[in-house]
């Protein structure tokens, strides 16, 4: 999937944050870091008209939890009565089940050609390799957010925060700081995000979604480019701010699904 007719647009937001931030490059906190963090938060606020219904979407499922496995004791010997018991519930309720699935799936494509500039900046936000390698690209405790955080450079200077010499499996020489704490708030937003478990089998796979999915990014996030993990840790505090503000909001869930 080409997703180049939203990638660069996006790279183009960026290298425009880039050049109004960059007279405030310093030694520990980049002008290239400071616009992968305001247009991740740009990003997020574009598509906050969908997220935000996906989590009203998924309060509303949560008042109607209760509900459902009353339904589902009384009726679970018999399916089609259980599945048109349900259906009657989510009419009165005015809910539809898919409500949180179509936000979803329109902005995850964008997500996607986000991840692309992330990941090749010098193709979809400088145009220039040469102009790339000569800007300051560090992040507090992270030499080059172009390179993975457990990277070597040819010095000998490791881009994370230095073990003393000691290296582990798979780790290398670095502590994964950035890596680690993607894991960390993926877990939160994994957990806060998840849909009420209807019954023993889609519990087991949202506990198991919950374990793997922050183990995967974990990886990912060593081995890609550490600016990628930046925009995800930024993306995750802004869900996660987000996702707490609609779950604790004193609204009717009924009225705000309107």
């Amino acid at each position: 999937m080409n997703l180049d007719f939203l990638a660069v647009p996006m790279g183009m937001l960026v290298r425009l944050l880039y050049n109004m931030v960059s007279g405030i490059d310093s030694k520990y906190l980049s002008a290239y870091a400071i616009s992968i963090i305001i247009s991740t938060i740009i990003f997020k606020l574009a598509v906050l008209p969908l997220t935000l219904k996906q989590s009203k979407s998924m309060k509303k499922m949560q008042e109607l939890s209760p509900k459902i496995q009353e339904l589902q004791e009384k009726y679970g010997k018999d399916p089609q009565t259980l599945q048109r018991k349900q259906m009657e519930l989510y009419k009165e309720a005015n809910y539809s089940p898919f409500s949180g699935c179509l936000p979803l799936l329109i902005q995850f494509p964008i997500l996607i050609a986000f991840f692309y500039v992330i990941r090749d900046p010098v193709k979809y936000v400088f145009m220039d390799q040469e102009l790339f390698d000569t800007i300051n690209r560090t992040f507090l405790w992270i030499k080059d957010l172009g390179f993975a955080e457990n990277h070597i450079f040819e010095n000998g200077v490791v881009n994370g925060l230095s073990m003393g010499g000691m290296s582990l499996p798979f780790l290398g020489y670095a502590l994964p700081v950035l890596a680690v704490i993607t894991g960390v708030t993926t877990y939160l937003t994994t957990k806060m995000t998840a849909q009420p478990s209807l019954n023993e089998q889609q519990a087991s796979t949202q506990r198991t979604m919950s374990m793997m999915m922050p183990i995967m990014i974990f990886v990912f996030s060593i081995q890609f480019p550490a600016g990628l993990a930046l925009y995800w840790v930024v993306s995750n505090l802004f869900q996660l701010v987000q996702q707490y503000i609609v779950l604790n909001s004193s609204k009717n869930p009924k009225e705000e699904l309107k």
